[in-house]
Parts: C-alpha cells; sequence; structure tokens
C-alpha cells in the first residue's frame, strides 16, 4: 500500500471531520431527578451523573470532548450557573473520560490506574489526566455533601470504582454494570470474568431495595435489576463451563449458543458471540 503524503492525511481528515460532528449533533443531553440536587445524565456514551452543591457542580464521568458544551450548558441549568469543579472518572474508556480536558472542571479524581494507563496513551491529551487518584478508598466532603468513592478489584479494568452517594442511597456503578446486556470485560486493561462476577456481588450484599443504581449503559435500575445482571453472568459462565466438561472445542460452545432465555441481553457491541468469547477465557477456579 503506498504511503500517503502529509497533505492527503489532511485532506482526508477535512473530508471525514463533517460526519465526525454529525455523529454527536442530534445528541440532547437528559437529566432524570434522583434525589435532592442529584441527576443521572445521559447524551452518548456511559451514563453520567450531577451533584450539585452549595459552591460546585460534581460530575461523574465525562462521555465524549465533543458534547462538553451541552454538557456543561445542561450543568449550568441544573445548578443556576455553578461552575463544574470536581469530575469523578469510574474508569478509564473513552466513553466516560474523553471529554474531561473540553469540560475544564478544576480538578479529576480517579483511581491511580487509570492515571497510569491514560499517561502512556500518548494521544490522550494532558489536560484531561486525572489531578488526584487514590488506592483503595476516598471520601469527599463538599460543602456538605459526601461522595465515597471505593476501588474494586480487577474486573472490567484494573481501575474501576463505584460511587455512593450515601446520604441519598444512590450508587454509581460505572461500567461495573450494563443493565439488561452482557457486560464489556476487557482483559486487555486488567479485566477479570470471575473478579467481575465477584464485585457485583459485592455491591448487591450492601445495597437495599430502596438503591438507586446507575449503570454504566443502560436504564437506571436498582437492587432487583442488579441481581438479574449478576444472575446472567453466573449462569451463561456455568453454560460455559458445562461445555467445556463434556469436551467441546471453543468453536462448538460458540456455535451452540447460549440458549434463549438469553438472547434479549445481545447488544451491538457485546453479540452472544463476543460474551461467549469472553466467558471462555474465565481464569480458573482456584482449589
Amino acid at each position: 500500500m503506498p504511503r500517503l503524503q502529509p497533505y492527503t492525511l489532511i485532506l482526508l481528515l477535512i473530508i471525514s471531520l463533517p460526519a465526525l460532528a454529525n455523529r454527536f449533533a442530534n445528541v440532547e443531553i437528559n437529566a432524570t431527578p434522583l434525589a435532592e440536587d442529584l441527576y443521572m445524565l445521559t447524551g452518548s456514551g456511559g451514563n453520567m451523573a450531577a451533584l450539585v452543591s452549595d459552591d460546585e457542580v460534581i460530575l461523574i464521568d465525562a462521555q465524549f470532548a465533543e458534547l462538553a458544551d451541552k454538557i456543561n450548558a445542561k450543568l449550568v441549568e441544573l445548578s443556576d450557573g455553578k461552575a463544574l469543579g470536581t469530575l469523578i472518572n469510574t474508569h478509564l474508556h473513552a466513553d466516560h473520560v474523553n471529554g474531561n480536558s473540553a469540560l475544564k472542571p478544576k480538578r479529576i479524581v480517579a483511581h491511580a490506574n487509570v492515571l497510569k494507563r491514560l499517561s502512556a496513551d500518548e494521544s490522550f491529551p494532558r489536560a484531561g489526566l486525572p489531578t488526584e487518584t487514590f488506592k483503595t478508598q476516598l471520601s469527599l466532603n463538599l460543602s456538605g455533601q459526601t461522595i465515597r468513592l471505593e476501588y474494586l478489584p480487577p474486573s472490567h479494568t484494573d481501575g474501576d470504582i463505584i460511587v455512593w452517594f450515601e446520604d441519598k442511597n444512590v450508587l454509581h456503578m460505572g461500567d461495573m454494570m450494563f443493565e439488561g446486556r452482557f457486560p464489556f470485560i476487557d482483559l486487555n486493561n486488567g479485566g477479570s470474568v470471575r473478579g467481575y462476577i465477584a464485585n457485583v456481588a459485592y455491591v448487591l450484599a450492601n445495597i437495599d431495595n430502596d438503591t438507586k443504581v446507575i449503570p454504566g449503559h443502560g436504564e437506571l435500575t436498582d437492587k432487583a435489576g442488579l441481581q438479574r445482571f449478576h444472575q446472567m453472568m453466573v449462569k451463561t459462565l456455568a453454560i460455559v463451563e458445562q461445555q467445556q466438561a463434556k469436551g467441546l472445542t471453543n468453536e462448538q460452545i460458540v456455535e451452540a449458543g447460549l440458549g434463549e432465555e438469553w438472547q434479549n441481553w445481545h447488544w451491538n457491541f457485546i453479540t452472544e458471540q463476543r460474551w461467549i468469547n469472553t466467558l471462555l477465557q474465565a481464569e480458573p477456579l482456584t482449589q
């Protein structure tokens, strides 16, 4: 293949820009009230949450840079003009951190592994790197509003945190939950199938039937919804392990599928085939 000259590359970029812009042209940022001064925000990418304090707005996740103006406009609307002060990233994926620098928060908080991995990505804007990190837990007291950030062992990636709005009985799961669909487990960035399942079980043991659960993707849910998600993972992993015990090859297991019960969990990014291939890479059970 001939090497493209700089002018050709620039021309191709110019041609592609309208398509990139159009991807977000009709996206709206919508807010769902969850409790006093707390909202779930949707747009394009991972679900966000916004908490309005006396002095600032605290935002969980950032979606895409192209949506920064729309996100900031929604935050101004919800807060009567307060500025975005604290941005918290639940993990490193682009649909949760791409907007970091464009949103221009005063500080960005994330797990230490998120800073490590984003710093290694030369294409990621330096202005969007986390400015404050932690390793296990971090409590933020913001003008009377308390948020607890908790690191979970490797599962979706090796840098996932969940965000507890304890006074309001609301939890932001980040991509530790894909509501009603097969999850993406990023094995290339420290993910773990069994770790993911164990972490969801841990969360279930620490919430009640009234807890509002914000998933990384999908509709707002609750403990019952998280239980359904957990059972899906447990049962589909068991199906794959049973097929392995029978001596079927990976190709045969993929071809056999998971059965009718789980057909509705398929979606455009994590198809049934891709989910099975993820389950096939689950770590062996320790004795």
